[in-house]
Parts: structure tokens; sequence; C-alpha cells
């Protein structure tokens, strides 16, 4: 094997079980980096403080003596420079977030991890230091030309044009930058919103939908840039809460819930809105997810606010809300319309009546995507939703690529069942 150049980067594995670290030093064997394992924190933090230039820290949740995110949080004052993912179950929320705020994570990854994506992130991460390690040079330099330019006279108009036009391009390169980190900023918001759908399948796409319509109801109120902003990521984030809930009450309808189960269920509000408080910039949107359950006429959860008391973001992403939670029962190449109709039964006590006429061109730029030219709702579906006349919107192949079923091909009861045998063994 040839010998990695010096200034290959360094990557530091930290996990209490051996055979992972040797499983991930085999994976990421054709990779031109330097690789270090520590089997604790402990160690871990030893190896920081005697080398030099860790570009990446990835580190395991669950281990003996310091956690991962304890480690990451010490790990970050011995090399604050270094970029750091958490290795950990989508059930760990709190240990992800403690990750984030405390250990200054970037991103975390589920256990167990797909080979391909986990080798596409730590090379996104280190093209993420390299990008970091540029901006500070090129910073560096921005400075370094300052300074020559106090020293020139007006005498060297041209030296000061050339100077002039690199520092242009140099903050064009920062400016793209900022942009990059904007791009990951929005990546955690999805990331966060995916968690519900891991343990609510039937809501799987529910909040990107109802993000996009708040935004374009936001937008046509000529709302602040700053309060879209908090509206979609309230609206994103909105069922975070849902994670701290038992799965039980999530397949239960409110009206089936006895007081206990039903106190219980009203407590996402408040889980959602404690779970990104710790972060500065997203508490104006934790009090919109407070109470995007409050009702118009004060019957709502937690509070009871009523009419104007109810933040404006939260009465937008209550509309929006109850707009994909009941065009997912309706079918018909009328559904957005009957949608609509149904929906006002609920203004003046779900639903803000004044707000209602502003949803009615949102839902349909969103909708009518959805439906293709004969009328049918396109919708992605688990095995056991499934029914018989069912079309078949795209293709569908097995986890091994097998095609099972065509474009255009309609589902009876044979068709379904081997659909459901392949889903349990592939």
């Amino acid at each position: 094997m040839e010998e990695l150049e010096s200034n290959s980067p360094k990557v530091l594995f930290v996990d209490d079980e051996e055979h992972i670290l040797k499983s991930l030093r085999r994976l990421l064997m054709d990779e031109e980096i330097e690789i270090l394992t520590a089997t604790s924190g402990e160690q871990g933090l030893d190896l920081l403080r005697n080398s030099d230039g860790i570009d990446l820290i990835v580190s395991d949740q669950r281990m003996p003596g310091l956690s991962g995110a304890e480690f990451l949080q010490q790990a970050r004052e011995i090399a604050p420079d270094a970029l750091r993912i958490i290795l950990t179950g989508y059930a760990d929320i709190n240990a992800t977030i403690d990750a984030i705020n405390k250990g200054g994570a970037c991103r975390y990854v589920s256990k167990p991890w797909n080979d391909e994506e986990l080798i596409l992130i730590i090379r996104d991460a280190l093209r993420q230091c390299r990008l970091i390690s540029e901006n500070k040079r090129l910073s560096a330099l921005v400075q370094k030309q300052n300074e020559e330019l106090k020293e020139w006279n007006s005498n060297l108009k041209n030296r000061v044009l050339e100077q002039t036009a690199a520092i242009r391009i140099n903050n064009t390169k920062l400016r793209e930058l900022n942009e990059k980190q904007k791009t990951n900023f929005e990546s955690c918001l999805t990331a966060f919103s995916s968690l519900v759908e891991l343990r609510d399948r039937e809501t799987e796409d529910h909040s990107r939908k109802v993000a996009q319509v708040s935004v374009m109801i936001a937008e046509s109120m000529k709302l602040s840039v700053d309060d879209i902003e908090q509206i979609k990521v309230a609206a994103l984030l909105h069922d975070i809460g849902k994670i701290g809930i038992s799965e039980h009450l999530l397949r239960m309808d409110t009206a089936e819930m006895n007081p206990n189960e039903l106190s219980e269920y009203c407590r996402h509000a408040l889980l959602g809105q404690s779970a990104i408080d710790s972060i500065e910039d997203m508490r104006q949107a934790g009090v919109l997810i407070r109470h995007h359950h409050e009702n118009f006429d004060g019957s709502g959860f937690p509070d009871r606010l009523r009419n104007g008391d109810i933040p404006l973001g939260s009465r937008i992403i209550a509309l929006a809300d109850c707009f994909d939670l009941t065009f997912a029962g309706i079918r018909g190449d009328n559904a957005i319309e009957m949608t609509l109709q149904m929906m006002q039964s609920d203004l003046g006590g779900r639903l803000d009546s004044a707000l209602f006429p502003l949803l009615d061109e949102p839902v349909r730029n969103t909708y009518a995507k959805l439906m293709n030219k004969t009328g049918m709702v396109e919708m992605e579906l688990q095995p056991n939703d499934l029914r018989e006349g069912m079309f078949v919107a795209r293709e569908v192949r097995s986890g091994t690529g097998l095609l099972l079923l065509g474009v255009g091909e309609s589902l009876d009861a044979g068709k379904i069942r081997a659909l459901r045998r392949y889903y349990n063994i592939d």
C-alpha cells in the first residue's frame, strides 16, 4: 500500500466496539485519508491532544464512560476547527440534540448506516473542512490586502485596481461559503422533520407540504423575510414533539382516547417547543410550534388561546395542517374543492376564517401536482395500506433492484400479497 501524503486529511473514529472500528477502516481503505481510532472518549481526547491537524471526528453516542455528546463537547475545546459527526439511533433524539448544541456536531448518522451514504457523508464533511480552511486563508489574505492598501499612495492606481479585483473574487467565494452553511442548516431541518416520519409513516411528506403552503400564505400577506423563515422552520418541525409520544397514541383517533391518553397526546406541542428551545435562532419557531393546535374559539391546546392571541404563524400552520390531513382521506378529480368545502365547517371554531381565502391558490399550486390527468392522487403507501383496484404510478422494484410492478398496473390480491412478501424479505 502506498504511503499517504503528509497533507492527507485526518479522520478520528471513536467507538467502544473494536469490530466497528475495523469495519470503518476497511470501508474507507480506498479513500485518501489518514485514519485514527479510539475505543473510548477518554482515549479519543488523548489522541486529540497529541495529534496535529485532525480534520474530522466521528463518534458513537452510546459508549461507557463519556457518551458521544460529552466527548464531542470536550473535543470541541481541544480541536475547535475539527468538524464533528455523531453516530446514533433515530430514537436518541435528546442525545442527538445535545451532540449538535453542546458538541457542535455538524450532522448525525443513524445506526445502522448505509455504507455508500456514510462514505459520501465523510467526503462531504472533509470537503467542508477544506472550504473552511480556504475561507480562513482567504480572510487572512483579504486582511493582509487591506493593510497593504493603507500603505499604498495615490500614485499606485493600477495596483489598487488589481487588488480590488482580487478582493471581489474573494468576496464571491465567501458568499458561496455562506450559501453552503445555509444549505447545511436547511438539511438539518429536513433531517429533524424526517424523524417524525420514521415514527408515524402515515404523515410521510406531511411536514414538507404544510411548510410549502404556509410559506406561500405568508408571502401573499407580505410578511417580513424573517417572519416567513420562522414560519417555514416551525411548519417543518411542527410535529417533532410526537417523537416523545408513544406509538400506540399515534395510531389512535383523538376521539377514541381516554382523558389520560388525550392529555399525553396534547403534550406533543410542548415537547416540540422544548426540543428546539436551546437553539436561540429557533426559539420564535418554537413558540409557533407550541400554539399550532390552539383553536380560534379558544377550545384548543395547550394554553387555550383564542382569536388574535394565537400567533399569526401558528394560525397559518394550523390552516395548512388541517388541509393536508383532510386531503389525505379524499379521492376523486375534485379532491381539492371537496377538502376546501369540508374545512368551512371549522371556520371560526378551529380555524381563522379571515385566513381561509388565502389558502386556495397555495393548495392548488402544491396539490395539483399530486393529481394525474385521470383525477387520481399519487401517494406513497406502505404495503399494509395497499388496496385492490389501485394503479401503480411508478415502477416498483425490490431492494435488490428486481422489477416487481410496472407503471399503470392494477393491483389485485395476488400482487398485493407478493409485494408484502418482498417487503418483508428484501
